[in-house]
């Protein structure tokens, strides 16, 4: 295990009717707020008449910024800043799933900043100041309730960049499973697969003696097959929920992948597709997955592969490529069984662009740390994706490298 430091500033109010908490939350900040949406779910479930009365009977004004939309723009976060800076806002509040709360947090850090936010993702500006940011959360998936990062598109330039500082993380997140009862069947599958990959970014590691990390992630993991396919199923269990939306939280707050190198190449690869097309953030993780943990499975991933398949899966093999492949297998067709798509030519990406997606993703060097991937490796990752190859492991693997 690697030396780490590790802090958890946001205060978290869970369960039934931890709403009624939220004047009090913002008040410690201010009595003026810019209120970050999306497309008005919040309206139709009543989560948005609950929050401004809220605000009435607190005494804080507001302004709002509607519409934030999946894979959330810059023009929106552009439009969300100047309202701030127009305002002069004390605090802006997320109230959505984790696109609206990335969009709120670069929000917060633009309002202090006399350049364009995009700067932030060029790396033209750092940022070191961010208003107070909360969280109302309304989707168990991306974890940006409890964390550091955001994830932005620009339209213009088709990118989709992502960028981080602790000033970003939220001071306090609402998490009431309630409010996640009317996600769809898709979006609710989707952001269970997401919430698996953050799992998966750091639970596949090289780095030695991390026997806590490890079976925390496994626990998780278990918890995603346990209870996403009864979330599905019964949209308003709130057991379900609650393990969702609390895991996902978990899954991303650092704690998994404390004192350990982490990989993330699959969502870089994602962010290049997303980007592009526009697809669901978790239903491009879940058509890449298990092409990538397929093509990375080689004499020293496979033991941790196999431990995934035996402690996650419960297969017992006599070898440890054998049990991989099992794993890799249930893992694909847990995210079909779920009817996500396998292969990217079904979510309607394009094979002449894969060059290009390969290319943009390994711009910076190469990818990964469980296996690095260089371009070719991350071009015959997206070729595989592609066509919908079976899952062969190191045989389809040294196929793809001649």
């Amino acid at each position: 295990m690697l030396n780490f430091n590790i802090h958890f500033p946001t205060r978290i109010r869970f369960g039934r009717g931890k709403i009624e908490d939220l004047g009090k939350e913002i008040l410690c900040y201010g009595n003026k707020v810019l209120l970050v949406y999306g497309g008005g779910s919040i309206k139709q479930s009543g989560l948005y008449d609950q929050v401004l009365q809220i605000f009435k009977d607190s005494n804080i004004t507001h302004v709002e910024l509607s519409g934030v939309q999946p894979n959330p723009r810059i023009s929106s976060v552009r439009q969300g800043v100047e309202l701030c800076k127009k305002h002069e806002v004390h605090l802006v509040l997320a109230v959505g799933g984790g696109s609206t709360i990335d969009c709120a947090k670069i929000i917060a850090a633009g309002a202090g900043y006399d350049g364009d936010a995009w700067d932030f993702f060029t790396r033209k500006a750092k940022i070191n100041f961010a208003l107070p940011i909360g969280t109302v959360l309304t989707l168990a998936a991306t974890g940006s309730e409890m964390n550091a990062n955001a994830v932005i598109s620009n339209d213009d330039t088709k990118q989709k960049l992502g960028t981080g500082n602790p000033v970003l993380i939220p001071r306090f997140s609402i998490l009431d499973p309630k409010y996640s009862f009317t996600v769809p069947p898709e979006q609710t599958a989707a952001g269970t697969v997401d919430i698996m990959s953050h799992i998966f970014e750091q639970y596949f590691s090289l780095t030695p003696g991390t026997y806590i990390q490890d079976h925390l992630a496994e626990a998780m993991l278990k918890t995603c097959i346990y209870y996403g396919p009864i979330a599905i199923a019964q949209p308003d269990n709130y057991e379900a929920r609650a393990n969702l939306m609390w895991t996902g939280s978990l899954a991303l707050n650092g704690l998994l992948g404390a004192g350990k190198r982490t990989d993330w190449a699959t969502h870089d690869i994602e962010h290049e597709i997303s980007a592009l097309y526009d697809v669901t953030h978790g239903l491009g993780l879940a058509v890449l997955t298990p092409y990538w943990m397929d093509y990375v499975l080689d004499e020293q991933t496979a033991p941790r592969l196999a431990e995934y398949a035996r402690n996650v899966w419960e297969i017992e093999e006599n070898d440890d490529i054998i049990e991989a492949r099992a794993g890799i297998k249930k893992t694909a067709d847990f995210f079909k069984s779920m009817n996500l798509a396998s292969s990217l030519k079904e979510i309607g990406v394009e094979k002449e662009c894969l060059v290009e997606m390969a290319k943009k993703a390994t711009s910076q060097g190469p990818l990964g740390a469980f296996r690095k991937l260089e371009y070719q490796d991350v071009l015959n990752i997206l070729q595989a994706a592609y066509d919908g190859f079976p899952y062969t492991g190191l045989v389809k693997q040294q196929e793809l490298r001649r």
